[in-house]
């Protein structure tokens, strides 16, 4: 079965207050499996628009992945996060190979 990854664009307006948010979505990413590929660090920007940090989590499948995000832990997160941050988020599914 494919791998599901979220891939976020963030711009932090609130670094405090996204702490708040970083501990309450936890609980989700242990519940669905969530493996951090990259949080944040050194990015290159190469075309179009950019955001300050960039997040890429990877999922033992796609469906985990859109569970986690539609999940009651994880919404209690979300309501955090947009009042202290601007993102777009996607999740795509992997390929075996």
């Amino acid at each position: 079965m494919p791998k599901g990854y979220w891939i976020a664009r963030v711009d932090v307006r609130d670094p405090e207050r996204y702490k708040d948010y970083v501990s309450t979505a936890k609980p989700a990413f242990e519940r669905f499996g969530a493996r951090f590929l990259a949080r944040g660090g050194e990015y290159t920007a190469l075309e179009g628009a950019v955001r300050a940090r960039n997040v890429v989590i990877e999922f033992p499948s796609h469906q985990a992945a859109v569970d986690c995000y539609n999940s009651a832990e994880y919404q209690a997160a979300k309501a955090i996060r947009q009042e202290v941050a601007d993102a777009e988020m996607v999740v795509v599914e992997g390929f075996e190979g």
